[in-house]
C-alpha cells in the first residue's frame, strides 16, 4: 500500500512539473519571446529557457510513464483500455506518447536540426508555429488532466 500511495504522489507530481512547465512556456516564454521582449536574438532566448527545462521535462515524463504502468499493473486496471468510459486512460496515453516522441526524438533530431535554418529564413513564422504547437500540447494536456482527475473520481461521461 505505501508503494502504491508513493508511486501515485511522484505521478502526480511529474505531472506538475511537466503540464506545469508545458503551461509556463506556452503562456509566459514563448510570446515574450516572439514579441522580442527577451532581447532581438529570439533563437538565443528560446534555446536559453528550453535548455533550462528540457531535462526537467523528461525527467518528469520518465517518472509519470513508469508511475503510471506500475500503478496500471499493481491495480490490475489494463481492462480500462477496453471500455470507452475511461477515455481519461487513452487520453493519459496518448499524451505522454506525444511527449516522449517529442522530447526524446522531435527535439534533439528535428527541432534542432531545422529549427535554426528556419528561424533564420522565416522567424516570424518558425515562432508561430512553434506556438501554436505548443497551444495545441496545452489544451490536450489540460484536458486530459481534467478528465483523469474527474474520471478517477467517479466522474464518468
Amino acid at each position: 500500500v505505501m508503494e502504491l500511495a508513493l508511486a501515485r504522489a511522484l505521478h502526480v507530481l511529474g505531472v506538475v512539473v511537466w503540464i506545469g512547465g508545458v503551461s509556463m512556456a506556452t503562456t509566459v516564454a514563448l510570446p515574450a519571446i516572439r514579441r522580442g521582449v527577451l532581447g532581438t536574438d529570439r533563437l538565443q532566448s528560446f534555446r536559453a529557457f528550453e535548455g533550462r527545462f528540457i531535462w526537467q521535462a523528461r525527467t518528469a515524463v520518465i517518472v509519470v510513464g513508469l508511475t503510471g504502468f506500475y500503478m496500471i499493473e499493481r491495480f490490475g486496471i489494463w481492462w480500462r483500455f477496453g471500455d470507452g468510459r475511461y477515455w481519461w486512460m487513452h487520453a493519459m496515453l496518448i499524451v505522454w506518447s506525444l511527449f516522449m516522441l517529442l522530447l526524446f526524438v522531435g527535439e534533439p533530431f528535428v527541432l534542432h536540426r531545422f529549427f535554426p535554418t528556419w528561424v533564420k529564413r522565416d522567424p516570424e513564422r518558425a515562432f508561430a508555429f512553434l506556438h501554436t504547437v505548443h497551444v495545441g500540447l496545452l489544451v490536450l494536456s489540460l484536458v486530459t488532466v481534467f478528465g483523469a482527475v474527474a474520471g478517477s473520481h467517479g466522474w464518468m461521461l
